[in-house]
C-alpha cells in the first residue's frame, strides 16, 4: 500500500543532530524530529513497509526485547538520529473509561485529603523496572542516538492524581496538600532520571508536561512558578551536569512563562506547537535564537489534511526555519489517528528536501 514511499539507506549521526539543535554547528540539512509515534502506526509501517513482524509488549522479555527490537528499526529506518523512549512510574488516577479509550476523571481525584496523601501508593523506584532504557541503551544501530525521559511532568501528574477541579479548589483551600503531592512527585522522578540519565547513548532529556491550553496557562503562571518550574528547572540542571540538552514538550500557549523557561529553567528546545496558538513559523522568528525549536506540523493537517496538503505544508515549514536549531517533525505526535499516508508523506518530503 505504502510501495510509492522509498525507504533511504540509513546515516544517523546523533553528535550532529545535537549540535545542530544547540547552534553548535549549523548544517544545510534540517533533521528530522519526533516525540511520540503510537503502537498502531508503528505496527502499520512494519507490517506494510518495513516487512517486519510486530510483536506487541508483553509480559515476558521474549516479547519486550522483540517489540523494542522494532521501536528501534521504526526510528532508524525512517531518517531519524535517534529513537525516544519514555514510560511512567505506576501512579493511581481515577480514570473513565470510553468504548475505545480512557481519560482522567476531571472531578475526582485520588488525593482529595491529607489522608489519602498518607495512605496513597506511592510508587518505590526499587520496584521499578528499567529494562526497556536500558535494553534500547545496549541495541542502537551505529550513530543512533537515545533520547529519554519519564512520561508526564510534575504538573500533568499532579492535576490527574488530585484531578484538575481537585487541583484548583485546593490551590485556594490547601495549598500545603498540593506542594507535599508536588514534592514527592518531584523526588520521585528526580531518582527516576537518576537511573537513566547516565546511560551512554542518551543524548538529550525530553520531558513531557502539558501546562496550558489554548489561551494561557492551566493554572496561573505564579502558580506554575512556585511549584513545578522549579523541578524543571532541577531536572534541566541534572541534564546539564552531564553536558546533555534539556527539551521540553508542553502543550498550549505558554507565552506568559516563555521566559521562564528559557531564562531560570534553562531549557534548551521547545516542542508542541498549534497553528492556532502560534505558528511555528512565528515562534521561531520569535525564539529560535536563543533555544531549539521541535517539530510544529500542526497535529490537524497531520490527522485531516491529504497527503499533498501534509507535504506543502511541510516544505513551507523547512524553507521558513533553516536557518539552524529546528528539526521539522509533528507538532505535537503520531497518535492513532493520523493516517498512516500522511504521517509518511511528511516523511517523505523531508527526505526530498534533505537529497537535494
Amino acid at each position: 500500500m505504502y510501495s510509492h514511499i522509498p525507504i533511504r539507506r540509513p546515516h544517523p549521526n546523533r553528535q550532529q543532530f545535537i549540535a545542530e539543535m544547540m547552534g553548535v554547528n549549523p548544517i544545510p540539512t534540517v533533521p528530522l524530529v519526533e516525540y511520540n509515534i503510537h503502537d498502531s502506526v508503528m505496527k502499520t509501517i512494519h507490517g506494510e513497509l518495513l516487512d517486519r513482524r510486530w510483536v506487541d509488549w508483553g509480559n515476558e522479555r521474549e516479547s519486550q526485547c522483540a517489540y523494542l527490537d522494532n521501536f528501534i528499526q521504526l526510528w532508524y529506518r525512517l531518517g531519524y538520529d535517534f529513537v525516544r523512549f519514555e514510560r511512567s512510574l505506576p501512579f493511581a488516577e481515577k480514570r473513565l473509561d470510553g468504548p475505545e479509550r480512557s481519560w482522567v476523571d476531571q472531578h475526582h481525584g485520588s488525593i482529595a485529603s491529607w489522608q489519602d496523601f498518607e495512605t496513597y501508593d506511592w510508587p518505590k523506584i526499587e520496584e521499578y523496572d528499567f529494562f526497556a532504557y536500558e535494553y534500547l541503551n545496549a541495541h542502537l544501530p551505529e550513530g543512533l542516538g537515545l533520547i529519554v525521559s519519564h512520561a508526564g511532568g510534575v504538573y500533568e501528574h499532579l492535576s490527574q492524581i488530585m484531578s484538575f477541579e481537585g487541583l484548583c479548589l485546593n490551590l485556594m483551600d490547601n495549598r500545603e496538600l498540593v506542594a507535599a503531592i508536588v514534592e514527592r512527585l518531584g523526588r520521585l522522578m528526580t531518582r527516576f532520571y537518576e537511573h537513566i540519565l547516565d546511560l551512554d547513548h542518551v543524548i538529550a532529556l525530553w520531558p513531557g508536561d502539558d501546562m496550558g491550553y489554548r489561551s494561557g496557562t492551566m493554572i496561573s503562571p505564579d502558580d506554575l512558578r512556585q511549584l513545578t518550574l522549579p523541578w524543571h528547572k532541577r531536572f534541566a540542571a541534572m541534564a546539564h551536569r552531564r553536558k546533555l540538552p534539556y527539551f521540553l514538550h508542553s502543550c498550549g500557549n505558554l507565552e506568559n512563562i516563555m521566559d521562564d523557561l528559557i531564562e531560570d529553567v534553562q531549557i534548551d528546545g521547545k516542542h508542541s506547537f498549534e497553528d492556532a496558538i502560534l505558528p511555528v513559523e512565528d515562534f521561531y522568528r520569535k525564539y529560535g535564537s536563543r533555544i531549539a525549536v521541535l517539530g510544529g506540523l500542526d497535529i490537524n493537517i497531520l490527522a485531516a489534511g491529504t497527503a499533498a496538503e501534509v507535504r506543502t505544508r511541510t516544505h513551507s515549514i523547512i524553507e521558513s526555519c533553516a536557518s539552524g536549531r529546528y528539526a521539522i517533525g509533528s507538532g505535537n505526535s503520531i497518535p492513532d489517528y493520523v493516517p498512516v499516508e500522511n504521517y509518511l508523506a511528511m516523511i517523505d518530503e523531508w527526505h526530498r528536501v534533505a537529497d537535494k
